[in-house]
């Protein structure tokens, strides 16, 4: 069984709860609000969703390349792949 749909409960929380602060964002970004207000709800957007992202990312590195029963080749491809992920997240 995968790691997202394990926790599929727990990530989709974060995900609901990352959703309505992208909606506050818009309301206060509709209602003209300060810029720190808005930088403040900015900030906590990127927050959760690197969280999001770290804790997908710890599963995913948990049962699919520590996993001693995985064949190295097989490892490696997945590496490469999260790999990929990291450098395109990163920008």
């Amino acid at each position: 069984m995968s790691h997202t749909i394990r926790d599929q409960k727990k990530l989709l929380a974060r995900v609901r709860r990352i959703r309505g602060q992208t909606e506050a964002l818009e309301k206060a970004l509709v209602a003209d609000a300060g810029c720190g207000p808005v930088l403040q709800q900015i900030a906590a957007v990127r927050g959760a969703v690197n969280g999001l992202m770290a804790e997908v990312l710890e599963g995913h590195l948990r049962e699919h390349l520590a996993d001693d029963g995985t064949p190295l080749p097989e490892r490696q491809a997945e590496l490469d792949a999260v790999l990929g992920v990291l450098r395109s997240y990163l920008r």
